[in-house]
């Protein structure tokens, strides 16, 4: 679910990309999932959720779209794909297989509080490393 430094995190993080016009993907449930989605919406960006549920009751109301797919944690798969790059801010084990299949897809993958370290993803110090990062991705994924 994540804690208080990697909720505020994750909303920071969310709000600045949201407001630079980049969609946040995420699991579309509570927590760090819902702390990112809340910093999507209030910066006025899209929040999406994919829901691994087959109805949208587990879903946080933060979400601007919620897919529910009934697919289970198999829905990880889905959100390492459809991003440009991965931004895991704590996480449990859904979170490390989500950066696995990034890193396997040969994604950038950008972690912050992570419990599981994995060769290959960069670890940043604090939130304006990680923010940095991302936008670095982005403008070179852009051009």
């Amino acid at each position: 679910d994540g804690g208080i430094r990697e909720c505020e995190a994750a909303h920071l993080v969310a709000s600045i990309l949201a407001s630079a016009g980049v969609p946040i993907v995420c699991g579309g449930r509570g927590g760090v999932m819902e702390a990112a989605a809340r910093g999507a919406s209030e910066a006025g960006g899209i929040a999406i959720g994919i829901l691994p549920d087959e109805d949208l009751s587990g879903a946080n109301r933060y979400l601007t779209v919620a897919l529910p797919t009934g697919i289970g944690e198999m829905r990880n798969a889905l959100i390492a794909r459809s991003a440009i790059c991965l931004v895991a801010i704590g996480g449990g084990m859904g979170t490390v297989s989500e950066k696995a299949l990034g890193l396997k897809w040969r994604k950038p993958v950008f972690t912050l509080y992570e419990d599981t370290q994995l060769a290959g993803a960069r670890s940043a110090q604090d939130t304006s490393q990680l923010i940095e990062w991302v936008l670095q991705c982005l403008v070179s994924k852009a051009q």
